[in-house]
């Protein structure tokens, strides 16, 4: 089976799913849509598909499944269209910015019985999936403590900042999935703090640049997650899980993996400095597990239901640093 795909928007991140579903053997990007012509002409002429309208890829007999990369605001009814269309779905984080607004869009696919899978793609990182399996073949006992560090090597845009949802909804929740991913358990309570230390046009505009968060589960395990918007070393991306016998650790990731001794000293080259070139194999697994799920039939994950409770997450972490203490999750 080959799987036919439209692709709704021809943004930077929607460039990097074109390429992941057009090397695929068993897809085929069939048309693109994009309100600037010139980014639909350049995925059509690099993937030999069509340029369409959204309308169009939703009525069309030739797609089976749609890649959402449009802007997050139209996420959520992007999802509701096409899960009533019966194409499966794959949609970039977030599915909306309100908790809300996310649970009556997932009800709907669910009513439907339609197939959604949201961008996540650090899960299908392969450093991270080893450690995630060393985890499941019990190498390191019980997870008790899990420790994230992700930092940017630069914030982005102010424009961008006043539309991301702020910085755990934006950044941070990335690492509130893999929190999820890697304690086996559902965090119980946040604890947060936030300041503005990079550019305080960024505090201006009603967000943070360096946070730092503690996560609780109801049986004690931890996860903590350190964010920055500044990494003047590179794209800043660990984990270390603790457990009851050991601990398992992926380490950040260069371009070239050499190591130069001489008489100055032991030197590396810098780390990758972008998420598109670090997560280029995770954004390429991540559709290969999503067609995979549509030809077997089988659950897709993440599913809403993860981007729902990851979300649920960075709005407790934002009001435990509004009133300065710890918040339960219900």
């Amino acid at each position: 089976m080959t799987v036919r795909f439209g692709l709704l928007g021809a943004g930077r991140i929607g460039k990097v799913h074109a390429k992941a579903v057009s090397a695929d053997a068993d897809a085929r990007l069939v048309a693109v849509a994009d309100p600037f012509p010139a980014a639909a002409e350049a995925i059509a002429s690099a993937y030999g598909c069509e340029i369409r309208t959204i309308e169009a890829i939703e009525a069309a007999k030739d797609i089976d499944a749609v890649v959402i990369c449009t802007p997050t605001d139209t996420h959520a009814d992007l999802i509701e269209r096409f899960a009533r269309a019966g194409k499966a779905i794959f949609c970039e984080k977030p599915v909306d910015l309100d908790v809300n607004r996310v649970k009556a869009c997932i009800k709907v696919v669910d009513d439907v019985k339609g197939k959604l899978m949201v961008g996540f793609n650090r899960r299908f990182d392969p450093h991270f999936m080893a450690v995630k399996k060393a985890i499941d073949d019990g190498r390191i006992g019980t997870v008790e403590m899990v420790t994230i560090t992700s930092r940017d090597p630069g914030a982005p845009p102010v424009d961008y900042i006043k539309r991301s949802g702020g910085i755990f909804r934006d950044m941070t929740i990335h690492d509130f999935d893999m929190a999820r991913f890697l304690l086996g358990e559902e965090p119980v309570a946040v604890t947060a703090t936030a300041a503005v230390l990079v550019d305080k046009a960024i505090g201006e505009a009603g967000d943070y640049d360096s946070v730092s968060v503690i996560l609780q589960t109801a049986s004690g395990k931890q996860a903590v997650i350190s964010n920055s918007r500044r990494a003047t070393y590179g794209y800043d991306q660990r984990i270390e899980i603790h457990g009851s016998k050991g601990m398992v650790a992926a380490e950040n990731q260069r371009p070239v993996s050499i190591e130069i001794a001489n008489g100055e000293g032991y030197t590396r080259p810098p780390l990758h400095d972008f998420f598109m070139t670090r997560y280029t194999e995770a954004y390429a697994n991540e559709i290969e597990s999503f067609i995979a799920a549509i030809e077997k039939g089988a659950p897709i994950t993440p599913s809403g239901a993860d981007g729902l409770a990851a979300l649920k997450l960075a709005d407790a972490a934002l009001q435990s640093v509004k009133d300065g203490k710890l918040v339960k999750i219900s």
